[in-house]
């Protein structure tokens, strides 16, 4: 366990009615300064505790919200290391305060796994440091006193306190080091059912999004960006826009300076925007209708990127307007020349040579949309000392940099504060929105909220690649595979995860990937890579299976097994017998390979973001349109924290993946994305959702890991597999379309 002092752990301040805020930053190892000891500051810590006198407890939310549940969970795990009644908890929203808090990005799925030991320290030692008041002021060892629900109790004597009692007392005495962490036998809050604390908010339409922010003076902005990819701005007619009622300002601005030093997020398709301000929204969008703009094809930029670690690498962005059959056409012959390889294991070329039997697919996914429920917003208010910004951001902390450097601020003046965003999916940690509002605030000398409309959200880029993958599997005489080969390709990166599974499972295996660059950009998208190559590898198995004359699950668990017992490699990034564990409990609770009558069933499993999980889908066919009966989705996420919201999270998931997997799909003619809202980007509806999903979770001890996109990938093979079963067709292009009206016999 980390050892702290206590001026780097605890900060006191008090509070209006007696108590005492118990603030902690021990994870950065950072000391506060004196100033920021002030109760108006202390509200905004890290990590912090604040117990008023009644025994009210309020633990702050470090990471944003965007639908994972973590401003719920996370301060569950707080809250029981701490011992307190959950009743009696309320939980605030932190700010990004990059210098008191450890990590305040939601991505990755990995918020609660990266918080569950550091939370659980900071609940232990602050009830160490009741404890130790009580005794203090009971005269009695610490070793007798008790905690439960907010309570402190020596037994002996019949004395009893409140938190709320004690806490001033506490936040003078030394802070305890290596603190032991209870039992998880004895947690009492997490593994347990809790409402969402923003539910109430949610459902009554409380402001807690930052299209609800309002402002005195405040104006609305709204932008212009080039209609395709490769165009930039070649000139400008306001003239009749500047006359429209309400409009303040019609300007070209531009967004990224020509040698600024991008941080890998500072992903942004357009640099150069014409942006219109006015009162009102709708006087905005009228005027944006009158604009006349012209449009000239762009030039190839180069660009540096620094990455993580400090390493900067040199990018090219090409010119060109570029369209979906050139991509296809481009990654046809991508897949005929020699890739980079990724991994080689054995002697693939002569697995290959003269092998029984040999199979070889190739599958393909498209550029897809983000489409949050929530457009791109942000509110913006820069003064010449201060800026205040307030949107939707998964990841605060890197766009900091782009403000400091584009603004004049030091980072000291700039308040990034955090709303709950109306989804996210990975899109949110690129926060262009969070510059442009900013600078557009900049330029008028007023607080603005700048607004995007849907068309401006589906058209501006940051989308989840082009992939293509192709597949070859070698069989012995007896069945056995003896080679695997994968080769993939993307627009601009290629899916390939080298070191997962079947690797380590096959003695000859060979990965290979490379990418074809482009100035569409990509951005994460809801288990980057993953959520294609989990659909082109889980639905190459089944084939591969079936070529094999297996049982698709039995025909993973045999890999899985030798994976296990005699793995091939060092660089196996997969358990195999937690994986092995969620087919088999897949298995047993959807009662494979029996299905109803006309009721098909499909099945993948995949392991991405430290989770593993298998799915099996149930559908019927009627007039070539799926109809989903039920998906059973088993799931080893380690200790789940929140059992219904983990389930229901698990259900977005897949409800998700089986909407793109149907419908998802952005395309490009000459640069020009072809949908741009959704009466042509096709989403999943309520009755095309499966009728029931039921999501069964593996338990275990082990630490919790991620959750929020886990589910996702493997829903697409699970369908793919199951529409073959119904129709006797592979499906190897997503969306999965063409689905034949008659149902085979199988």
């Amino acid at each position: 366990m980390m050892t702290t002092t206590r001026r780097s752990f605890l900060k006191v301040s008090l509070l209006a009615g007696g108590g005492m805020m118990l603030s902690f930053n021990e994870l950065l190892g950072k000391t506060i300064p004196e100033e920021e000891l002030l109760p108006a500051e202390a509200v905004q810590l890290n990590s912090y505790i604040k117990i008023a006198s009644d025994g009210t407890v309020t633990l702050m939310s470090a990471n944003p919200e965007f639908g994972s549940n973590v401003k719920t969970s996370m301060p569950m795990i707080l809250a029981d290391e701490l011992g307190v009644d959950w009743n009696k908890v309320m939980v605030e929203q932190a700010d990004f305060y990059p210098e008191r808090f450890q990590r305040q990005f939601t991505g990755g799925s990995q918020g609660i796994r990266q918080g569950w030991k550091p939370l659980r320290t900071v609940g232990a030692t602050a009830r160490q440091m009741l404890v130790s008041a009580a005794a203090k002021t009971w005269n009695v060892p610490e070793a007798e006193i008790t905690t439960e629900a907010g309570m402190l109790y020596h037994r002996a004597s019949g004395k009893s306190a409140g938190y709320g009692d004690m806490a001033s007392l506490a936040a003078t005495l030394p802070v305890p080091k290596d603190v032991p962490l209870r039992k998880l036998s004895d947690l009492k809050i997490v593994g347990t059912s809790r409402k969402n604390v923003d539910g109430i908010k949610i459902v009554t339409g409380k402001p807690l999004f930052s299209l609800d922010h309002k402002q005195d003076g405040m104006l609305i902005a709204m932008i212009v960006h080039p209609p395709a990819f490769g165009q930039k701005i070649k000139s400008v007619d306001d003239s009749v826009a500047r006359t429209m009622p309400g409009i303040q300002d019609v300007f070209r601005m531009k967004t990224l300076k020509d040698d600024y030093e991008r941080n890998f997020f500072d992903t942004t398709s357009f640099t150069e925007l014409v942006v219109v301000v006015g009162k009102t929204t709708w006087e905005v969008m009228n005027a944006k209708k009158a604009l006349k703009i012209e449009w000239e094809e762009d030039t190839e930029k180069k660009v540096v990127i620094a990455g993580f670690g400090g390493q900067k690498q040199s990018a090219t962005i090409p010119a060109g307007l570029e369209s979906t059959l050139d991509h296809k056409q481009k990654l046809v012959e991508l897949s005929k020349r020699k890739l980079p390889v990724l991994r080689k294991d054995g002697d693939p070329d002569l697995a290959f040579t003269n092998p029984a039997k040999v199979i070889e697919r190739t599958y393909s996914a498209p550029y897809l949309a983000h489409n949050t429920m929530e457009p791109v917003n942000c509110f913006a208010h820069v003064t010449a000392d201060k800026a205040e910004i307030y949107g939707p951001t998964q990841a605060p902390e890197l766009i900091m940099q782009t403000l400091v450097a584009h603004l004049g601020l030091p980072k000291e003046k700039i308040q990034i504060r955090l709303s709950r965003m109306g989804g996210g999916f990975g899109q949110r940690a690129y926060s262009h929105h969070l510059l442009e509002a900013a600078l557009i605030s900049q330029k008028m000398n007023a607080p603005i909220k700048m607004i995007y409309t849907r068309e401006d959200d589906m058209t501006y880029g940051i989308y989840r690649p082009t992939y293509t993958a192709t597949y070859r599997a070698a069989l012995d005489a007896n069945n056995n595979l003896i080679g695997f080969h994968v080769r993939g390709g993307g627009v601009p990166e290629h899916p390939v995860h080298a070191n997962r599974f079947p690797a380590g499972a096959v003695d000859n295996y060979l990965a290979e990937g490379s990418e074809i660059p482009s100035n569409i950009t990509i951005g994460a998208f809801r288990a980057p890579r993953s959520n294609f190559i989990a659909a082109a590898e889980q639905s190459f198995l089944d084939e591969v299976a079936e070529l094999a004359g297996k049982d698709p699950i039995a025909f993973r668990l045999e890999l899985l097994e030798r994976a296990k017992k005699n793995p091939v490699g060092k660089n196996n990034d997969y358990n195999p017998d937690r994986y092995a564990g969620v087919l088999k409990l897949v298995r047993e609770k959807s009662g494979w390979p029996a299905s109803k009558p006309n009721v098909h069933r499909g099945v993948a499993a995949y392991f991405c973001h430290n989770t593993y999980v298998a799915e099996i889908v149930d559908l019927t066919l009627k007039d070539g349109k799926p109809y989903f009966e039920k998906v059973h989705a088993a799931v080893d996420c380690g200790i789940v924290i929140n059992p219904d919201a983990a389930a229901n999270m698990a259900e977005g998931g897949i409800v998700d993946g089986i909407g793109n997997a149907l419908f998802g799909e952005m395309t490009f003619n000459k640069g020009v994305p072809a949908k741009k809202n959704f009466d042509t980007y096709r989403m999943i509806r309520q009755k095309e959702a499966p009728k029931a999903i039921e999501v069964h979770f593996v338990k275990n001890d082990i630490d919790p890991t991620g959750l929020g996109e886990p589910l996702f990938p493997p829903v697409f093979a699970a369908v793919a597999n199951a529409l073959y079963k119904a129709t006797g067709k592979r499906f190897y292009d997503q969306p999965f379309k063409d689905i034949p009206v008659k149902a085979s016999k199988m």
